[in-house]
């Protein structure tokens, strides 16, 4: 289709006001002959430059009767035969919506596979200013999605970040989800990173895949990290909703380490480290290499434990606090005695210590300092003891007394990963209930906010091949993960437990039977009245007849019956 258009790209490239001019200068048989080529293209009456070009021809002297001739005889009517098709599939029943989406589509994928980048840079510049019809293509969300496309395919092109930042200047910026796109320009950037924020912390129901979408975009380049961090660090100063924006910027930190990118130099000059050259050193060394140093551990406990300690801001970090959470939990970890205390107190030190006001150093209180220490120090020496399930049983005291600390129920969840995720566990244990699980269902109870890192383990337990294993053994180990699923559900992480089940359930990979015994045991834990979204969820799975038909019996006093009851009389919109 290249060469049934001229060179001057979408019709847009035949200005009448230069043609005058042109013409004048232009050797007359060079016009004829370029403008007979053109009308000899099929449907040429119909491109927009038609009147411009006909001007060209008369002038330098063309036949009116061959130019008749030539544009009559190739004429095609591609555009009526459309349009006459479109009419005939509405009155034969099409909806026109349906219609129009399939002209709209098919359009769509002709410019995908035409564009030339070139072209539409020689329309852009040729102009002289923003062509009407480029405003009119940006009200429709249609185009406007077609020119994400064509923008993430072809970066470098200038009318489509023109068009880009037209798009957000429109209001549409909400749209651009293409962070190769919105990072080409600081006004679309930061547009767009302006309503990832106010998503993230306007919506706390999806704050998750917030925080997830807004660190993506930001780790897109060194240039939209920089910049992206630096706002997020003079936002986290203020006093109302600081600390939630300073959780989405550790987020976003923990996200472009996990990506592999070297950001230790840009978190150091973010969080006042720079003040402190001798721990900022320290700090740079562990995090750079992800791996504690016992040099660099005691040269910060030395400073921590002083009467005037830098700013508890500075190992305040979640890479460092994950990092000690790993070497005094982690069962493959072995601490030289020596150095033990020095990790133990630099954690408890991160996490309990109070500072007098933001910006200051002193710290203001240190009551929980010791308590926190001790808590810290019994449970690691109950976990690093590789305990028997007897042993654990006879700690369970301690245990459950030390898990109300937030610090130690990390700990213990780390620690019990470890553990039940090596291949052999599930083939060596001998009870029902593992006694590292069974602690999940404390900490749980204790922390909400590890429900889902909780969750996430089982679901891992529960997706795991257990090949070793017999099938009835496999059955009743996934019941068991399933108990403490129902457990978690009970303590308030009701959606994304039932939604993790809903997949398994449709991705027809996982026993029927478990799917009924999920059901089934969550109707028993359960009373009205229900959410919404519950209801919404849940009652599709009670409802199919595969999934409850045997546990329904002939009257309406059973628990699915009379859940669906319910469900149908309170819950009209359902």
């Amino acid at each position: 289709m290249d060469d049934e258009y001229d060179g001057d790209g979408w019709g847009g490239g035949d200005s009448p006001g230069d043609d005058s001019e042109a013409g004048e200068a232009e050797n007359p048989e060079e016009v004829l002959s370029e403008c007979l080529k053109k009308f000899s293209t099929p449907d040429y009456i119909m491109e927009p430059g038609i009147f411009a070009q006909l001007k060209r021809y008369f002038q330098a002297g063309g036949n009116p009767e061959q130019v008749i001739d030539m544009l009559s005889g190739n004429y095609k009517a591609f555009a009526q035969t459309a349009n006459l098709l479109a009419e005939w599939l509405i009155l034969a029943g099409v909806k026109n919506f349906d219609v129009q989406s399939m002209v709209e589509n098919h359009l769509k994928d002709m410019v995908l596979k035409m564009f030339d980048p070139k072209r539409a840079d020689i329309i852009f510049t040729q102009e002289g200013e923003t062509p009407g019809w480029l405003t009119e293509i940006i009200e429709h969300p249609t185009w406007r999605s077609l020119v994400y496309r064509l923008a993430e395919e072809y970066p470098d092109c200038l009318l489509l970040n023109f068009t880009i930042k037209l798009i957000s200047d429109a209001g549409y910026q909400g749209e651009i989800t293409s962070i190769s796109t919105a990072a080409q320009q600081i006004e679309v950037f930061s547009r767009v990173l302006k309503t990832a924020i106010t998503s993230y912390l306007s919506n706390s129901e999806k704050r998750q895949a917030s925080i997830a979408e807004c660190a993506k975009m930001v780790c897109h380049g060194q240039h939209t990290y920089v910049y992206s961090q630096a706002l997020l660090h003079v936002l986290s100063q203020e006093p109302k909703g600081g600390f939630s924006i300073k959780r989405l910027s550790q987020e976003i930190t923990k996200c472009a380490r996990e990506n592999g990118y070297d950001i230790t130099p840009i978190l150091m000059s973010l969080n006042g480290s720079s003040s402190h050259p001798p721990a900022c050193e320290a700090l740079s060394s562990m995090f750079s290499r992800s791996s504690l140093n016992p040099a660099d551990i005691s040269f910060l406990y030395r400073h921590y434990s002083s009467n005037d300690p830098p700013p508890i801001e500075l190992i305040r970090t979640p890479h460092l606090m994950e990092l000690l959470v790993d070497a005094l939990f982690r069962p493959s970890v072995k601490l030289n005695p020596e150095h033990k205390p020095k990790y133990i107190y630099l954690l408890a030190y991160a996490v309990s210590v109070t500072e007098a006001g933001r910006g200051r150093s002193k710290p203001a209180s240190k009551d929980e300092l010791i308590p926190t220490k001790q808590a810290i120090e019994k449970v690691h020496n109950i976990c690093s003891s590789n305990p028997s399930s007897t042993e654990i049983i006879a700690e369970l005291s301690t245990l459950y007394s030390c898990i109300r600390y937030p610090v130690v129920a990390v700990g213990v969840v780390r620690w019990v990963e470890c553990v039940v995720t090596e291949p052999s566990y599930f083939k060596l244990c001998t009870e029902h209930t593992p006694i590292h699980l069974a602690l999940l269902d404390e900490v749980v109870t204790c922390h909400q906010l590890l429900h889902r890192t909780v969750l996430n383990l089982l679901i891992q337990l529960f997706e795991s091949k257990q090949d070793e294993l017999e099938i009835l053994v496999q059955l009743e180990m996934r019941k068991m993960l399933l108990d403490r699923m129902v457990s978690l559900l009970c303590v308030g992480c009701v959606v994304p437990v039932v939604q993790y089940v809903i997949q398994c359930w449709q991705r027809g990979d996982t026993d029927i039977s478990l799917i009924r015994y999920f059901v089934t045991e969550v109707l028993e834990a359960i009373a009205p009245p229900y959410t919404g979204e519950f209801v919404q969820l849940f009652l599709p799975m009670v409802e199919h007849e595969e999934v409850t038909g045997t546990t329904r019996g002939d009257g309406d006093n059973d628990p699915v019956s009379e859940f669906i009851v319910y469900c149908k009389a309170n819950y009209v919109n359902l």
